[in-house]
């Protein structure tokens, strides 16, 4: 099987991001709904949301626990905040599935995991989630990762509209191997997955693999030792949801996420440094960047 492509700008241009013209709304560029967080970390969620708006999208909506959801709305102003039941540990409760369902179908763009604790209620809520949810496209990450395996069949009703974001030592866990083998053969781990699980696989690392179900791989070493920080996976989760909500395929959405994350931190390091730079800090690099790759917008 043939090796990893360079995602490129060039490669990028060849596959441009979808337009918005002068005039339209912000329905024009779709919804993200962000869920996750814990009382001990609400701010991967506020991290992923703001970096959804800053990649493009047009309305945000944050789903966190009930104790944490006023604050959160302070903190991003932009947002509509959904408060949802929690346990007595601060987690979401797997009794939010439903909610959740309601709100994510109607937005264009879904994004779960972020700062989400794992566990049996954390995996409950992703996989009553998954049977009840229909139409967005879906970017799955951190806390809503352990519980794939057994969620095969609801991943089948997604099929096409599906991102995993995986590390090395989160990839073993969905693989049932140990976390040695990844780090021995990352693009065969990611191939591995995207085929079992029918989505679009971001296997996260020094050099970060993208593979689709059928195995076509590309791969982006843009990003540099200071992008391995607290949050660096929640903005990286939120942008390319934010790209899913704007109408990228979620190939797309994968390839100009992890350029734009990575060269981000390019632009971070130049500046201040090669380590010390904040997660919080790297959506602000993305506007510009994914203007400077983005044709004229058409006229009319």
């Amino acid at each position: 099987m043939s090796m990893a492509t360079p995602v490129t700008a060039a490669l990028l241009r060849r596959m441009p991001l979808p337009c918005h013209r002068e005039g339209d709304d912000k329905n024009a560029r779709g919804s993200v709904l962000v869920a996750g967080g814990c009382a001990e970390l609400p701010g991967a969620v506020l991290l992923a949301g703001v970096a959804a708006l800053q990649a493009g999208a047009g309305r945000l909506q944050l789903a966190v626990c009930r104790s944490v959801a006023p604050p959160l709305g302070v903190a991003v102003p932009e947002a509509r905040v959904i408060a949802l039941p929690e346990t007595e540990e601060g987690h979401i409760a797997a009794a939010a599935a439903p909610l959740l369902a309601r709100q994510g179908s109607r937005a264009k763009a879904l994004a779960l995991g972020p700062g989400m604790m794992g566990g049996a209620e954390g995996e409950a809520l992703t996989a009553g989630l998954l049977e009840a949810l229909e139409g967005p496209a879906l970017v799955l990450d951190a806390g809503a990762l352990a519980v794939l395996p057994a969620c095969r069949g609801a991943l089948r009703r997604h099929a096409g509209r599906i991102v995993i974001t995986p590390h090395d030592g989160e990839m073993a866990a969905l693989l049932g191997i140990p976390r040695a083998a990844v780090q021995d053969d990352p693009l065969g781990a990611a191939r591995q997955a995207a085929s079992r699980f029918q989505a679009v696989v971001v296997m996260k690392g020094g050099c970060t693999r993208i593979v689709t179900p059928q195995g076509e791989a590309w791969q982006c070493d843009r990003g540099n030792v200071g992008l391995a920080t607290s949050g660096s996976g929640d903005t990286l989760a939120g942008m390319v949801a934010g790209l899913l909500a704007r109408g990228a395929t979620p190939l797309q959405a994968a390839l100009w996420g992890v350029y734009a994350h990575g060269e981000a931190g390019r632009r971070l390091a130049l500046a201040q440094g090669p380590v010390g730079f904040l997660a919080r800090m790297l959506p602000g690099e993305v506007p510009r960047i994914l203007a400077e790759l983005a044709p004229e917008p058409p006229e009319g």
